[in-house]
C-alpha cells in the first residue's frame, strides 16, 4: 500500500494568510483599507463625542437647572429624613413607655396571685 499522498506545502516565505507587500492578503482583502475605514469611524465617533461635550458645556443654564433641581430633591430628603427620625423616637419612647407599663402590670398581677418575684 502506497502512503497518502501530503498536501502541497508553500514555498518559503509565501504567508497565505498574511498581506503582500501591497497591504492585500491571500483572500483578495485590503487590510490597510479596512484599517483605514475603521480609524475613519473611530474619529467620527470621538468627534461626536467632543461635540456633544462641547455643547453640554456651552450651555451652563441647563447644568445650573440641573442642580438647583437636585438641591431642591436634596432639601426634600434631608426634611423626609429629619420627620422620619423624629417619629422613630416618638416609637421609641412610647415603645419604652409600654414596656415600663407591662413590667408594672405584670408585678402587680403576680403580687396578686401571691406569686414570688423572679
Amino acid at each position: 500500500m502506497s502512503e497518502p499522498a501530503s498536501p502541497p506545502t508553500d514555498p518559503p516565505g509565501d504567508d497565505a494568510a498574511g498581506p503582500d507587500s501591497a497591504g492585500h492578503d491571500s483572500a483578495g482583502h485590503d487590510s490597510a483599507g479596512d484599517a483605514l475605514r475603521r480609524l475613519d469611524a473611530a474619529l467620527l465617533q470621538l468627534e461626536a463625542a467632543v461635540a456633544r461635550r462641547l455643547e453640554a458645556e456651552a450651555n451652563p443654564a441647563d447644568v445650573e437647572a440641573e442642580r438647583a433641581i437636585m438641591a431642591e430633591d436634596r432639601a426634600r430628603l434631608a426634611a423626609a429624613l429629619d420627620a422620619a427620625s423624629a417619629r422613630l423616637a416618638q416609637v421609641e419612647t412610647a415603645a419604652d413607655t409600654v414596656g415600663r407599663r407591662l413590667e408594672r402590670a405584670i408585678g402587680t398581677v403576680e403580687g396578686v396571685l401571691g406569686r414570688p418575684d423572679p
